[in-house]
């Protein structure tokens, strides 16, 4: 399902999804915080508690802890965020004229301590090399997973595609649900995803919902880039660990593979 944002998000957090409001069948917090320069915004929410910082640049304070956290482009700079458990206060503060930070929130009864990820603790990939005539070539970040955060219910990263590249194929699934939150350069671009059955236009800011056991892959119109963040809840008793692919479609990372007729 298409979230689509029809005007650009003002200052303060916007929700997009809430644990126990609209679209709760996610069972996720997921919303966007528009800081300027001085805006303060506030969470003691009793809930596992993960800012991303998107663009900009803010200064952080958790637990008597304060640090400021940098990124000028969310296609080439580092990943950043923060992680906290269910107590304990946040304070994020906008420092440039322009920043926007991702909120994921959601239940956890497990006790950690805070952790900021960025540098050497977020993994960075280039996957879809050597494959599919190269179709599937972008840039993972994944910040965490069940074997990086065993401790959060959270598994979430980032995607780069360059332009008319895909990802998310072999066409795969989970019984997770998963949210992406969506970014294009030019801003006036856009992507297309196959979601089950139905085809999906993505465009700047949109946000989708993705239901259990739907296939998503997705490509990004040539000429433009295509970033998304992806979020998804572990389940009770059943973490997410790897994908179920469509096995008709598995063929195509095969050594060896003919994606074209030969004469």
């Amino acid at each position: 399902m298409r979230l689509h944002q029809e005007t650009p998000f003002h200052e303060g957090y916007q929700a997009i999804t809430e644990l126990n409001g609209k679209h709760s069948d996610m069972m996720m917090d997921f919303g966007i915080l528009k800081l300027n320069e001085g805006t303060t915004f506030q969470d003691n929410a009793p809930l596992e508690r993960v800012y991303v910082l998107l663009y900009g640049e803010i200064r952080v304070t958790y637990n008597g802890v304060e640090v400021t956290a940098s990124r000028k482009s969310f296609l080439d700079d580092d990943l950043w965020c923060l992680n906290m458990p269910r107590t304990g206060d946040v304070t994020i503060v906008g420092v440039a004229a322009d920043s926007e930070v991702a909120v994921i929130r959601t239940e956890n009864d497990r006790d950690f301590a805070p952790v900021v990820r960025c540098g050497d603790a977020i993994v960075n990939e280039i996957r879809g090399k050597g494959f599919m005539n190269e179709a599937g070539t972008r840039i993972v970040r994944t910040a965490q997973d069940i074997r990086l955060s065993p401790e959060s219910n959270i598994m979430f990263g980032e995607d780069v595609h360059y332009p008319g590249k895909w990802s998310g194929f072999p066409s795969h699934s989970h019984p997770q649900p998963e949210i992406y939150y969506y970014k294009f350069y030019p801003e006036n671009g856009f992507g297309l995803l196959r979601l089950g059955d139905e085809a999906i236009l993505l465009e700047h800011n949109d946000t989708v919902k993705i239901m259990p056991d739907k296939v998503h892959p997705q490509v990004a119109a040539p000429g433009y880039a295509m970033y998304y963040l992806w979020c998804i809840r572990h389940l009770d008793g059943n973490p997410y660990i790897k994908p179920n692919f469509e096995p008709q479609h598995l063929w195509v990372e095969q050594p060896g593979a003919k994606y074209w007729p030969e004469a």
